[in-house]
Protein backbone atom coordinates (compact mmCIF):
# COMPACT_ATOMS: atom_id res chain seq x y z
CA UNK A 1 0.00 0.00 0.00
CA UNK A 2 0.85 3.17 -1.07
CA UNK A 3 1.16 6.53 1.33
CA UNK A 4 -1.78 8.17 -0.21
CA UNK A 5 -4.19 4.78 -0.50
CA UNK A 6 -2.83 4.22 3.38
CA UNK A 7 -4.44 8.16 4.48
CA UNK A 8 -7.05 7.51 2.24
CA UNK A 9 -8.46 4.50 4.25
CA UNK A 10 -7.15 6.20 7.57
CA UNK A 11 -9.88 9.01 7.01
CA UNK A 12 -13.08 7.70 8.67
CA UNK A 13 -15.33 11.11 8.26
CA UNK A 14 -16.59 13.34 5.21
CA UNK A 15 -17.14 17.01 5.58
CA UNK A 16 -18.64 19.63 2.67
CA UNK A 17 -16.00 21.94 1.60
CA UNK A 18 -15.76 25.42 2.11
CA UNK A 19 -13.59 26.56 -0.02
CA UNK A 20 -10.82 25.79 -2.55
CA UNK A 21 -7.77 28.18 -3.57
CA UNK A 22 -5.09 27.58 -5.60
CA UNK A 23 -2.26 30.40 -5.06
CA UNK A 24 1.23 30.81 -6.87
CA UNK A 25 2.60 28.74 -3.96
CA UNK A 26 -0.03 27.14 -2.01
CA UNK A 27 -3.32 25.22 -2.38
CA UNK A 28 -5.75 25.72 0.70
CA UNK A 29 -8.89 23.30 0.88
CA UNK A 30 -11.03 24.05 4.00
CA UNK A 31 -13.65 21.30 5.55
CA UNK A 32 -13.66 20.36 8.58
CA UNK A 33 -10.65 22.10 9.08
CA UNK A 34 -7.77 24.04 6.59
CA UNK A 35 -5.25 21.93 4.70
CA UNK A 36 -2.22 23.40 2.82
CA UNK A 37 -0.40 21.39 0.15
CA UNK A 38 2.45 23.25 -2.17
CA UNK A 39 1.57 23.98 -5.83
CA UNK A 40 3.56 21.71 -8.25
CA UNK A 41 3.41 23.27 -11.66
CA UNK A 42 3.05 20.73 -14.50
CA UNK A 43 6.58 20.66 -16.74
CA UNK A 44 4.13 20.61 -19.63
CA UNK A 45 1.76 23.59 -19.27
CA UNK A 46 -1.60 23.92 -20.86
CA UNK A 47 -1.60 20.57 -21.66
CA UNK A 48 -4.73 18.42 -21.66
CA UNK A 49 -2.85 16.47 -19.12
CA UNK A 50 -2.97 19.37 -16.90
CA UNK A 51 -6.37 20.66 -16.71
CA UNK A 52 -7.88 20.41 -13.25
CA UNK A 53 -11.08 18.20 -13.20
CA UNK A 54 -14.47 20.16 -12.50
CA UNK A 55 -12.20 23.74 -11.52
CA UNK A 56 -14.98 26.18 -10.94
CA UNK A 57 -17.02 23.81 -9.08
CA UNK A 58 -14.85 22.27 -6.82
CA UNK A 59 -16.12 23.63 -3.74
CA UNK A 60 -19.09 21.26 -4.33
CA UNK A 61 -17.88 17.78 -3.68
CA UNK A 62 -17.02 16.67 -0.58
CA UNK A 63 -13.58 16.66 1.08
CA UNK A 64 -13.15 13.11 1.06
CA UNK A 65 -14.30 13.19 -2.86
CA UNK A 66 -11.35 16.04 -3.24
CA UNK A 67 -8.92 13.85 -1.42
CA UNK A 68 -9.27 11.35 -4.01
CA UNK A 69 -7.59 13.40 -6.29
CA UNK A 70 -4.32 12.77 -4.51
CA UNK A 71 -4.37 9.81 -6.81
CA UNK A 72 -3.74 11.86 -9.83
CA UNK A 73 -1.24 11.97 -12.08
CA UNK A 74 -1.62 15.97 -12.58
CA UNK A 75 0.36 17.55 -9.65
CA UNK A 76 -2.20 20.41 -9.39
CA UNK A 77 -4.83 18.18 -8.85
CA UNK A 78 -2.93 15.84 -6.47
CA UNK A 79 -2.12 19.32 -4.52
CA UNK A 80 -5.82 19.79 -3.87
CA UNK A 81 -6.01 16.05 -2.99
CA UNK A 82 -3.28 16.73 -0.50
CA UNK A 83 -4.80 19.64 1.09
CA UNK A 84 -8.18 18.20 1.15
CA UNK A 85 -6.31 14.93 3.05
CA UNK A 86 -5.17 17.39 5.72
CA UNK A 87 -8.19 19.47 5.96
CA UNK A 88 -9.81 16.16 7.66
CA UNK A 89 -6.72 15.38 9.59
CA UNK A 90 -7.84 15.22 13.32
CA UNK A 91 -5.19 16.59 15.30
CA UNK A 92 -4.38 16.31 18.97
CA UNK A 93 -1.67 18.75 19.46
CA UNK A 94 -1.46 17.70 23.00
CA UNK A 95 0.78 14.86 21.78
CA UNK A 96 3.19 17.62 19.81
CA UNK A 97 6.06 18.03 20.70
CA UNK A 98 8.02 21.62 21.19
CA UNK A 99 11.41 21.09 19.12
CA UNK A 100 12.37 22.61 15.75
CA UNK A 101 12.63 20.35 13.08
CA UNK A 102 16.07 22.59 11.66
CA UNK A 103 17.33 22.21 14.87
CA UNK A 104 17.01 18.50 15.08
CA UNK A 105 18.58 17.99 11.61
CA UNK A 106 21.31 20.19 13.17
CA UNK A 107 22.25 18.19 16.15
CA UNK A 108 22.16 14.77 14.66
CA UNK A 109 23.43 15.85 11.75
CA UNK A 110 26.44 16.91 13.12
CA UNK A 111 29.79 15.69 11.71
CA UNK A 112 27.76 13.06 9.60
CA UNK A 113 26.10 12.64 6.13
CA UNK A 114 22.70 14.60 5.84
CA UNK A 115 20.86 14.35 2.79
CA UNK A 116 17.99 16.80 2.26
CA UNK A 117 15.05 16.41 -0.18
CA UNK A 118 13.75 20.14 -0.67
CA UNK A 119 15.29 23.71 -0.06
CA UNK A 120 14.74 24.58 2.72
CA UNK A 121 15.73 28.36 4.30
CA UNK A 122 17.86 26.25 6.91
CA UNK A 123 20.01 25.27 4.48
CA UNK A 124 23.15 27.34 5.42
CA UNK A 125 23.19 26.55 8.74
CA UNK A 126 22.64 22.71 8.01
CA UNK A 127 25.77 22.83 5.96
CA UNK A 128 27.98 24.27 8.69
CA UNK A 129 27.29 21.40 11.19
CA UNK A 130 26.95 18.60 8.95
CA UNK A 131 30.19 16.84 7.72
CA UNK A 132 28.38 16.00 4.23
CA UNK A 133 25.34 17.86 3.29
CA UNK A 134 23.42 16.68 -0.45
CA UNK A 135 20.45 19.06 -1.39
CA UNK A 136 18.60 17.38 -3.55
CA UNK A 137 16.48 19.18 -5.99
CA UNK A 138 14.07 18.19 -8.96
CA UNK A 139 15.31 21.65 -10.13
CA UNK A 140 19.11 21.55 -9.43
CA UNK A 141 21.18 24.94 -9.06
CA UNK A 142 23.96 25.82 -7.71
CA UNK A 143 25.48 22.89 -5.06
CA UNK A 144 22.38 20.61 -5.40
CA UNK A 145 22.37 17.30 -7.06
CA UNK A 146 19.83 16.16 -9.49
CA UNK A 147 16.54 14.33 -8.25
CA UNK A 148 18.25 10.96 -9.80
CA UNK A 149 21.03 11.35 -7.01
CA UNK A 150 18.66 10.40 -4.31
CA UNK A 151 19.09 6.56 -5.09
CA UNK A 152 22.97 7.00 -4.82
CA UNK A 153 23.22 9.64 -1.56
CA UNK A 154 19.90 8.69 0.56
CA UNK A 155 21.22 5.30 1.33
CA UNK A 156 24.45 6.93 3.12
CA UNK A 157 23.30 9.45 4.42
CA UNK A 158 23.09 8.97 8.73
CA UNK A 159 20.03 11.70 8.75
CA UNK A 160 17.51 12.50 5.99
CA UNK A 161 15.13 15.25 5.49
CA UNK A 162 12.32 15.09 2.61
CA UNK A 163 9.90 17.39 2.21
CA UNK A 164 6.49 16.75 2.33
CA UNK A 165 5.59 17.85 -1.19
CA UNK A 166 7.57 14.71 -2.72
CA UNK A 167 3.50 13.00 -1.67
CA UNK A 168 2.56 15.44 -4.06
CA UNK A 169 4.45 14.48 -7.16
CA UNK A 170 4.29 10.79 -5.78
CA UNK A 171 7.85 10.13 -4.99
CA UNK A 172 7.48 10.35 -1.27
CA UNK A 173 7.11 5.85 -0.74
CA UNK A 174 10.47 5.74 -2.99
CA UNK A 175 12.71 8.12 -1.03
CA UNK A 176 11.47 6.53 2.11
CA UNK A 177 12.32 3.23 0.89
CA UNK A 178 15.86 4.36 -0.12
CA UNK A 179 16.34 5.60 3.96
CA UNK A 180 18.60 3.49 5.74
CA UNK A 181 16.70 1.58 8.78
CA UNK A 182 19.45 3.41 11.24
CA UNK A 183 18.62 6.56 9.86
CA UNK A 184 16.89 9.59 11.35
CA UNK A 185 14.41 10.41 8.81
CA UNK A 186 12.93 13.83 9.38
CA UNK A 187 9.37 14.74 6.77
CA UNK A 188 8.90 18.09 6.71
CA UNK A 189 6.54 21.28 5.65
CA UNK A 190 3.42 22.39 5.43
CA UNK A 191 2.52 20.06 2.83
CA UNK A 192 3.29 17.14 5.43
CA UNK A 193 -0.05 15.30 6.10
CA UNK A 194 0.28 14.95 10.16
CA UNK A 195 -0.89 11.47 10.70
CA UNK A 196 0.32 8.32 12.21
CA UNK A 197 0.44 6.65 8.53
CA UNK A 198 3.77 8.81 7.71
CA UNK A 199 5.30 7.20 10.93
CA UNK A 200 3.82 3.53 9.57
CA UNK A 201 5.99 4.39 6.36
CA UNK A 202 9.24 5.16 8.24
CA UNK A 203 9.11 8.97 9.17
CA UNK A 204 10.71 9.72 12.69
CA UNK A 205 9.46 12.98 12.83
CA UNK A 206 6.66 14.83 10.98
CA UNK A 207 7.00 18.62 11.13
CA UNK A 208 3.91 20.10 9.69
CA UNK A 209 1.30 23.33 10.05
CA UNK A 210 -2.01 23.80 11.10
CA UNK A 211 -4.21 26.66 9.84
CA UNK A 212 -5.49 28.80 13.09
CA UNK A 213 -6.99 31.66 11.00
CA UNK A 214 -8.45 30.86 7.98
CA UNK A 215 -9.77 33.95 6.55
CA UNK A 216 -5.89 35.61 7.44
CA UNK A 217 -4.04 32.39 5.15
CA UNK A 218 -6.98 33.03 2.56
CA UNK A 219 -6.05 36.23 1.93
CA UNK A 220 -2.36 35.31 1.83
CA UNK A 221 -3.08 31.96 -0.37
CA UNK A 222 -4.54 34.20 -3.14
CA UNK A 223 -2.53 36.89 -3.17
CA UNK A 224 0.67 34.74 -3.96
CA UNK A 225 2.51 34.90 -0.82
CA UNK A 226 5.28 32.34 0.10
CA UNK A 227 5.20 30.48 3.42
CA UNK A 228 7.67 32.34 5.33
CA UNK A 229 5.49 35.57 4.64
CA UNK A 230 2.12 33.63 6.00
CA UNK A 231 0.30 35.11 9.43
CA UNK A 232 -2.29 32.55 10.39
CA UNK A 233 -0.46 29.36 10.55
CA UNK A 234 1.24 27.18 13.47
CA UNK A 235 4.03 24.68 13.32
CA UNK A 236 3.36 21.55 14.45
CA UNK A 237 5.72 18.58 15.22
CA UNK A 238 5.27 15.25 16.20
CA UNK A 239 8.28 12.29 16.96
CA UNK A 240 8.36 8.79 17.67
CA UNK A 241 11.73 9.45 19.05
CA UNK A 242 12.15 11.30 22.50
CA UNK A 243 14.77 13.65 23.80
CA UNK A 244 17.09 10.67 24.99
CA UNK A 245 16.86 9.60 21.38
CA UNK A 246 15.36 6.40 22.32
CA UNK A 247 12.19 5.19 20.35
CA UNK A 248 8.70 5.64 22.39
CA UNK A 249 6.54 2.11 22.82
Amino acid sequence: MTIIEDLLGSLDHDAPVRSVIVGAHWTMVCSRHCGLATVIQPSIPHDDHTIVHDSGHLHEKSARELAELARSENPLEAGIGIAAINSLLDIDESRAVEINASEVLAEHGRDKNVALVGHFPFIPRLKKAAGNLWVIELRPSGDDYPAHSARELIPKADVVALTGSAIINHTLDGLLELCRPDALVVVLGPSTPLSRVMCEHGADIIAGSRIVDEETVMHYVAQGANFQQMDGVRKITFSRISHEGKFHP
